[in-house]
This record gives C-alpha cells, structure tokens and sequence, in this order.
C-alpha cells in the first residue's frame, strides 16, 4: 500500500488550534476515517465541487470536516460548526 500524504490548509489549523482537547481527539479519529476511506462525506456540487464534507460528533456538537482528496493525498480544509462553515469554506478556498 502507498504511504498517504495529508495536508493541511490555514483555515483547517486555525480552527483545530482552538478545539478544547477532548474534541480534537474527536477530530483526529474524524481525520483517520476519512484517510482510510476518503468517500466517507457528502460531496458538493457548484462552486464547492471537488469538496466532501464529513459531519462526525464532536463532543455534544456537529462538526463539519471538508476536504479534498485524489489516491495518494489528503488535503484538510476545514473544520467547524455548520454556523457560517459553508461561507467560510468558500472564502479559504481561494488559495
């Protein structure tokens, strides 16, 4: 098996930075399962095409993972509460 590459965007460490600890150990095994099966989220369509988005509890609150991923990469994009995620989304895309 090939070694996966993961990457992380700004605007996905900004938000994992200001997780309590308990729900960034929710966000690594979020992370895990999209790394062994990146098909897990739901993917989007329009200006967010390409993008999945994987919804996992974090802790008593709805997270939202977005990410981007071809065989043999990983790229984290973002991570948050639904609350203004989509807009966000779309603004730290422009990379």
């Amino acid at each position: 098996m090939t070694d996966i590459t993961v990457l992380q965007m700004p605007l996905f460490k900004r938000a994992y930075k200001k997780l309590k600890r308990n729900q960034q150990e929710a966000t690594n095994q979020a992370v895990a399962a999209i790394i062994a099966n990146p098909a897990l989220g739901t993917p989007k369509k329009g200006d967010l095409s390409g993008v999945y988005v994987y919804k996992f509890d974090g802790v008593n609150q709805q997270f939202l993972l977005a990410d981007e991923w071809d065989p043999i990469t990983r790229i984290l994009l973002a991570l948050g509460v639904h609350e203004n995620f989509y807009r966000d989304l779309k603004r730290g895309r422009m990379y």
